[in-house]
């Protein structure tokens, strides 16, 4: 059976000696009095409910899976619905919402922590209480007030989860294709019908009510994205004490057979006349999406962490319990039949890669959430803005990069269990069948891609790339004097020069040719990800070297593992670059030459 032990020690490497939060965030006056030994223990007793409630239900509900009965309603797995109850019971839900809602009013960053620990507790659960988040944000930035007030405190307190009622059959991720109508009522409100269909959580038996967010139509609306608007529309609609109050026209047709993820029901939504209201202006909506879709998808960069994280730890326990061979160097446990196979070289390869990524996206994904603390609440608008510009930037290399790696990393961990890994006991080909769906939803990887280069860079002529870029340069040049990080800086400045210039080649032939851009995107982002990554480890190096040159017998063992790390990512990883820059010098043409016939 898995196990999972929540990564505390590496955690709070990253928040304190890296971020150093506790300076950073009393910028912000709401955060003034937060203190490093409060987020500490916010952190501990979610990791405890983590390993304590949501782990062991992570194999059950993965066999059980949910089931849909003949009046459309849904059951949740064995043991889930107890298990929400208990987070909202300790007010999990609310970690980080506003204050004037009922929240705690926490960082977002204390929030991302603790849903990389509940994704690695179980994926499937921690999107119910999940996909809560991206509702609030949207009501938050584009509801009415009377909205807000009817909504936004049941969702902070978890009585009340929300989804995102996007797509349909006929569309994916192209929404300009949808068909669902709104027609306005005489009391304000609005008739929706439609089908919409891959809505995760989308009916559950675990919190009193559901808050849909569908776009649709209006009569008069214009074609393609331009003639879309955004609907609350709630399973139950609110009676005059805010209760739960009369069925809405809003149902589960079925649940989709998945390959993974199967303790999450992704339903069918069938909305037959739904009662709903505008969140934002007519023809709008995907302005309010975007609220959504920008925090889910950095939501699934914390899932596919969570995941990568809980693999390898299993997959490194594996690795040194299993006896299998001896060491072409000759026999390490002499004591017993066999070496352990973490003495083999390759399977050393697979674990260091799986360590290098979880912990070069755990310093990634806190130090984006950081950033939109800063975004949303630093009392300085230029700051804000920088931060903004940064968060932008990299939400889809959040997005992308991190679930590739994910998705790479749990098949590196059954593929050091071997042929254990591919059966159920061992959990392990679980973690592969759930990291997969990471890769496709909330926009797919490659629309990620294109995102990134086309809006992200292109669109505003590198000006946020700069930004980042400017990072490095400031990094680089503290590391002059340091000889023993110049196995760190050069290649980071190398690769930063090469991004530079290939940036303004891909632009050139964009502008002659847009498919161009195109065929560059995927490499692309492979590449930028990996200078976000090398970023990452050259700063987390050198904290380690000063760290060892302080407190020589402080937890030595720590850093130098964070070293030998980092040395492995610079020299085994890293260099996936040169062939990525290749592929997207390469073009559009041996891409488009051959006519759709020939195939």
């Amino acid at each position: 059976m898995p196990s999972y032990v929540p990564p505390l020690r590496d955690i709070q490497f990253v928040l304190h000696e890296l971020l150093e939060v506790e300076p950073a965030l009393k910028q912000i006056p709401r955060y003034a009095d937060l203190d490093t030994a409060t987020i500490d223990s916010v952190i501990e007793e979610a990791g405890k409910f983590v390993s304590q409630v949501v782990f062991p239900l992570n194999q059950v509900g993965d066999r059980a899976g949910c089931a849909r009965h003949d009046d459309g309603s849904v059951t949740t797995p064995p043991g889930f619905k107890t298990a929400y109850q208990q987070f909202v019971d300790a007010g999990w839900p609310a970690l980080s919402s506003d204050p004037d809602y009922g929240g705690q009013g926490l960082p977002e960053l204390v929030n991302s922590v603790v849903m990389e620990m509940l994704n690695s507790g179980s994926q499937a659960w921690t999107m119910y209480p999940g996909l809560s988040h991206g509702a609030y944000a949207a009501l938050i930035a584009h509801g009415t007030p009377a909205l807000k007030q009817a909504y936004l405190p049941k969702l902070v307190s978890g009585e009340w989860t929300g989804t995102m009622c996007l797509t349909e059959a006929h569309c994916g991720t192209d929404l300009g294709l949808l068909k669902t109508r709104a027609e306005p009522q005489a009391d304000g409100s609005y008739s929706i019908t439609g089908t919409k269909i891959f809505i995760s959580a989308g009916e559950h038996d675990m919190s009193d009510n559901i808050v849909h967010l569908v776009l649709a139509r209006l009569p008069d609306a214009p074609a393609g994205t331009k003639g879309i608007s955004m609907f609350i529309v709630p399973k139950f609609v609110p009676d005059g004490d805010g209760k739960p109050g009369r069925r809405n026209a809003v149902t589960c047709g079925s649940i989709e057979h998945k390959m993974g993820i199967h303790a999450n029901a992704t339903c069918v939504i069938n909305l037959d006349g739904a009662q709903g209201w505008m969140v934002g202006e007519p023809n709008r909506g995907l302005n309010a999406m975007f609220v959504m879709m920008n925090g889910a998808r950095l939501g699934v960069g914390m899932q596919s962490l969570g995941l990568a994280e809980v693999a390898y730890q299993n997959s490194l326990a594996y690795a040194k319990d299993r006896l299998q061979m001896r060491s072409l160097s000759g026999p390490k446990a002499k004591d017993k039949p066999a070496d352990p196979i973490i003495v083999h070289p390759d399977v050393r390869r697979m674990l260091l890669t799986q360590k290098a990524y979880v912990e070069a996206a755990r310093a990634f994904t806190y130090w984006v959430s950081l950033h939109i603390d800063l975004e949303h609440h630093h009392p300085d608008e230029k700051v804000r803005k920088n931060a903004a510009d940064l968060v932008s930037l990299l939400t889809p290399v959040v997005k992308g990069f991190i679930t590739d790696n994910g998705y790479e990393s749990t098949t590196l961990a059954m593929q050091v269990f071997g042929g254990h890994g591919y059966i159920w006991e061992n959990g392990v080909e679980q973690y592969v069948r759930d990291a997969r769906i990471n890769m496709i939803y909330e926009g797919t990887n490659t629309v990620q891609a294109l995102d990134l280069l086309g809006r992200k860079v292109l669109g505003d002529m590198g000006a946020r790339l700069m930004k980042f870029g400017t990072l490095i340069q400031g990094f680089v040049k503290h590391q002059a004097g340091v000889p023993a990080m110049q196995a760190f800086a050069e290649p980071l400045a190398r690769l930063l020069g090469e991004v530079q210039k290939l940036t303004l080649e891909i632009g050139q032939k964009a502008m002659k040719n847009p498919e161009e851009a195109g065929a560059a995107a995927t490499p692309y982002l492979r590449i930028i990800g990996h200078l976000v990554f090398a970023y990452f480890w050259a700063r987390m190096a050198r904290i380690a070297l000063d760290r060892q040159q302080q407190e020589p017998a402080a937890d030595d063992a720590f850093y130098a593992s964070k070293l030998a790390t980092a040395r492995f990512y610079y020299a085994k990883l890293l260099p996936e670059t040169g062939f990525q820059i290749d592929a997207a010098r390469a073009g559009a043409a041996p891409l488009m030459e051959l006519q759709t016939a020939g195939f």
